[in-house]
């Protein structure tokens, strides 16, 4: 099977970071079969003060510098970004197995220019699970996602807005 970057909708995965040490390797670890797919991940920080920087090297594409602040951030990883369709991504995510196969079947299958990911809870309380359940079924209702759904969107529309 073709990988999805071979296919013309490589994916820029950007990731905003501001003192991450501690579990940026969880994220960008599970990333890995994605850049050996042709996709590329550009990890964006804000002023880290602790070793985030050199802690996400070896496992992303580029890692730049940028004023704080997430839009901010996200506005220059985009900037640099060479994929088809930008895929952004906070710095705890957990991303399921595929994740590039199913950003690229939703876009085709919904002929859409945007989507995001159910939001799950790296908690079993029941609360949290209700939290999870209401966010998820606002986004259905209304559209709007929140960046802890992993918001990948097309390019041109990135561009236009």
């Amino acid at each position: 099977m073709a990988t999805a970057a071979a296919n013309g909708n490589r994916l820029s995965i950007v990731i905003p970071v501001l003192n991450e040490a501690g579990r940026i390797q969880a994220t960008l670890e599970p990333l890995q079969t994605l850049r050996q797919n042709g996709h590329e991940i550009i990890v964006v920080d804000g002023g880290s003060q602790d070793a985030t920087r050199s802690l996400c090297a070896p496992l992303v594409d580029r890692v730049l510098q940028s004023p704080p602040g997430r839009a901010r951030q996200m506005q220059a990883g985009a900037a640099l970004a060479s994929g088809d369709i930008l895929w952004f991504l906070h710095a705890d995510s957990s991303v399921p197995a595929h994740a590039d196969e199913l950003i690229c079947d939703s876009l085709a299958v919904s002929n859409a220019d945007w989507g995001r990911f159910d939001i799950a809870l790296d908690n079993d309380h029941a609360l949290l699970r209700c939290v999870a359940w209401f966010m998820n079924q606002r986004t259905r209702l209304t559209g709007i996602a929140t960046g802890d759904q992993g918001i990948f969107i097309r390019r041109p529309l990135f561009e236009r807005i």
